[in-house]
């Protein structure tokens, strides 16, 4: 009699687990025990989101030993929950559109269920949650960057508003926020200065020294008390955002100074600087244990190829990440990388551009950039660029083959030359 196999591939990974289903006033949670016969039981409650409230669904689970929770990563409505249970139980964020409920089916209580059941049997993965210092380095990041886009909107008002007076001064100048732009911007608003040859020498810097006189022509134009009006108000709002954006980076500067070290080598990769340091690390963490390997810290941004292959065929293979901030920060990297003569990422970035087009060959780039960037974060090492030639040389017997190939096509022998 040969023995029955067992056939059973799902197994209970955790027998006492929490699923709460997150909204923004109300939370439906399911408690999972086991009575004295060993099987399952369901209990659901319902809380408020409250602070207090949120306290009562921590207790819960712990009072039954509950070692696990799994929630949704809806919008912002987890963090406040998230705040709670952090540092009593093991928190698993699960991206949404991996529970899609049976339908048919659909309401809080049975999310709820459904939610505890697939982490009960272990077939849900968490999200990565990065340190709570590092979760505050990517608000302040994120801020800083909003704050950074914003004036640009105001210039380019300033910018219109200069077009309707019959002022030029964007003619003459390459930047009219520049020092000598700001300088006649602040000749402009203020009424009791005449706008004389002798004042404009005075705003004038550096190279402009020598169009003092062309300057002087394109300030003369129909700009009156209605329009010096709308100019201060537009240039107090640049000056607020331009303070702030000053407040958020000494900010920055204080909580990540005691890792200098880390931020001084990542600042000697192509395309980075100490801003965009900090952004790479508000993303990833100072230790990347939570990703076994280069190919899954790229993964994560986006950067990686997907796969989904059926009956032997090769489908799309787009990355089923859409947007993500780390993603936007590598390739904002990759573009000033390629800048750099002579270096390895400007070489693979024009031979892939050839052939697949600038915007796959920009993310191949960023892909590069990301792997060099987990070893020097990871494992302490400085950055190294393999030099333009490298994927020449790589490939030097492969292009040798080829060419002796195609020269004996055409009658030739191809040999070295001496």
């Amino acid at each position: 009699m040969t023995k029955k196999s067992d056939t059973t591939f799902v197994t209970v990974m955790h027998p006492v687990c929490c699923g709460p289903d997150i909204h923004k006033s109300i939370i439906s949670a399911c408690l999972i025990t086991l009575n004295p016969l060993g099987s399952p039981q369901y209990e659901v409650r319902e809380f408020s989101t409250f602070t207090d409230s949120l306290f009562l669904l921590r207790d819960w689970p712990a009072g039954n030993n509950c070692p696990t929770v799994a929630m949704e990563s809806t919008s912002v409505y987890w963090r406040p929950v998230h705040n709670i249970p952090e540092s009593h139980f093991d928190v698993v964020l699960v991206n949404a559109r991996h529970i899609k409920n049976v339908p048919g089916r659909k309401t809080d209580t049975e999310d709820s269920k459904w939610l505890a059941s697939l982490l009960r049997h272990g077939l849900v993965k968490g999200s990565f949650i990065p340190a709570k210092e590092v979760r505050q380095w990517r608000d302040l990041t994120t801020l800083r960057k909003n704050y950074t886009h914003s004036p640009g909107d105001y210039k380019r008002r300033v910018h219109k508003l200069f077009e309707t007076g019959n002022i030029k001064i964007s003619s003459v100048v390459t930047d009219l926020f520049g020092a000598t732009g700001r300088n006649l911007i602040r000749l402009l608003c203020d009424e009791n200065s005449e706008l004389t040859l002798k004042n404009v020498r005075k705003c004038a810097k550096g190279s402009l020294g020598s169009k003092v006189a062309e300057l002087h022509r394109s300030i003369q134009g129909f700009f009156e008390d209605h329009h010096r009006f709308q100019l201060k108000l537009l240039m107090d709002t640049v000056s607020s955002f331009e303070k702030q954006i000053a407040s958020l980076t000494e900010r920055l500067t204080g909580l990540t100074d005691p890792h200098r070290d880390l931020l001084n080598r990542l600042d000697e990769v192509y395309g980075t600087d100490t801003v965009a340091a900090r952004s790479v690390i508000s993303h990833t963490g100072l230790t990347p244990e939570e990703f076994g390997s280069e190919d899954a810290f790229c993964s994560r941004a986006g950067l990686c190829p997907g796969n989904n292959e059926s009956a032997g065929k090769r489908k799309s293979g787009r990355s089923p990440v859409r947007k993500h901030p780390f993603k936007t920060v590598m390739v904002e990297i990759a573009w000033s990388a390629v800048k750099k003569k002579g270096s390895y990422y400007r070489d693979k970035y024009y031979r892939l551009k050839y052939r697949r087009g600038a915007k796959k060959a920009i993310v191949a780039v960023a892909h590069s950039i990301a792997k060099g960037i987990y070893r020097i974060i990871k494992y302490g090492e400085s950055f190294r660029d393999l030099g333009e030639g490298y994927l020449s040389g790589k490939n030097k017997e492969k292009r040798e083959e080829r060419l002796k190939r195609q020269a004996a096509q055409l009658g030739f022998d191809l040999v070295p030359a001496a």
